[in-house]
């Protein structure tokens, strides 16, 4: 049995919003004091360390649902299937819709079921449900669609990350700049080729790390609102990340039976670039190896971190051609890995 990904698609939201295009906002600490800095140091030091230049919002228009279901549509012709016989539509996302202007998220009925219904599919017996797992959700949505082709109970799934964390971020908060929007999605179906998903790894840490990533009050406290908007600690996460991601990558890697040097690319969840690339070193490291240049595409430069939907998006557009010097060949190794609210982490060895 061998489960493979046989379609991709994404959608990457119009507006752009560049660095330059927050030198208005007010920045403040936590406890609401003023930044004693320039909002063009501000920015300037926020690029050196996140590698993001620019980020992709949604037209007030579209909620998470649509963009959802614009990746889904993509992926199901990619696929070249009936949307039919979908078994299994999992959407991964964490806040659901957020219509534009509006302080509450919205997730009756699910995404998910909302996707089923804008693909106007008629068989009952496809099943939606949505998946609350943070930036991990999409790779652990892949798991799941995994154990079920595996168990018998499914013969085609759809897997979708979609976010607009556009619609949640303080613009007091100097971390709103690290958001964006997007969506990407996947078919996944048993096949008869060779490769697929070779093994895998979750694991989540609640401890001391539950609450790294949280619901938090703006940062001017001048403001007297309900709202609530998504906080980090940033040093905390960045730390965690860094002892834990390469340790389930390897773990992972160990599992599947793959030599290291085999593996042609990581597709690793772009929070920070700086982060991606001590964590990948790190994996390597264990190895008693250097990272090999072109080892890790990054997209976080141009689209910043959209969450759930960074991998399936950046997985999309390799295998479309629309990223430069960067391909992936049938037969290649790929390992797919992410770390996010939970804190949860997961990994994918995968055979394209």
């Amino acid at each position: 049995m061998n489960i493979k990904i046989t379609g991709t698609g994404s959608y990457i939201p119009e507006t752009i919003e560049k660095n330059e295009d927050f030198y208005e906002h007010e920045f403040l600490n936590t406890d609401g004091s003023v930044i004693n800095s320039p909002n063009e140091v501000i920015v300037e030091k926020f690029k050196a360390i996140t590698g993001i230049n620019e980020r992709r919002y949604v037209t007030p228009d579209l909620n998470t649902s649509d963009i959802a279901f614009f990746a889904a549509e993509k992926a199901i012709e990619n696929a070249q299937i009936n949307k039919e016989d979908l078994d299994y539509i999992i959407v991964a996302h964490n806040y659901g819709d957020i219509k534009h202007n509006t302080e509450q998220s919205d997730t009756v009925p699910s995404i998910a079921s909302r996707v089923k219904h804008l693909l106007k599919i008629q068989n009952s017996k496809c099943v939606g449900y949505d998946l609350l797992f943070g930036c991990p959700g999409w790779i652990e949505g892949v798991i799941q669609a995994n154990a079920f082709i595996k168990s018998g109970i499914a013969k085609k799934c759809l897997v979708i990350g979609a976010e607009t964390l556009s619609r949640i971020i303080d613009k007091h908060d100097r971390d709103s700049m690290i958001y964006s929007d997007g969506a990407g999605a996947v078919v996944i179906e048993n096949t008869n080729e060779s490769g697929g998903i070779i093994a895998h790894e979750t694991a989540t840490f609640t401890l001391n790390e539950a609450h790294f990533i949280y619901f938090g009050e703006t940062n001017n406290h001048d403001i007297d609102e309900k709202r609530r908007y998504i906080k980090m600690y940033g040093r905390k996460i960045y730390e965690f990340a860094l002892n834990n991601v390469p340790l389930a990558m390897k773990s992972c890697l160990e599992k599947s039976g793959i030599d290291i040097k085999d593996v042609k690319k990581i597709l690793i969840h772009q929070a920070n670039e700086k982060m991606d690339e001590a964590i990948v070193k790190r994996f390597y490291k264990l190895h008693s190896l250097d990272m090999p240049e072109n080892i890790m595409p990054m997209t976080i430069g141009k689209l910043g971190n959209s969450s759930v939907a960074t991998i399936p998006t950046l997985y999309d557009m390799i295998l479309k051609g629309d990223m430069q010097n960067q391909k992936i060949s049938k037969g290649d190794i790929v390992i797919f890995a992410s770390v996010g609210a939970g804190m949860n982490i997961n990994a994918i060895v995968y055979k394209h």
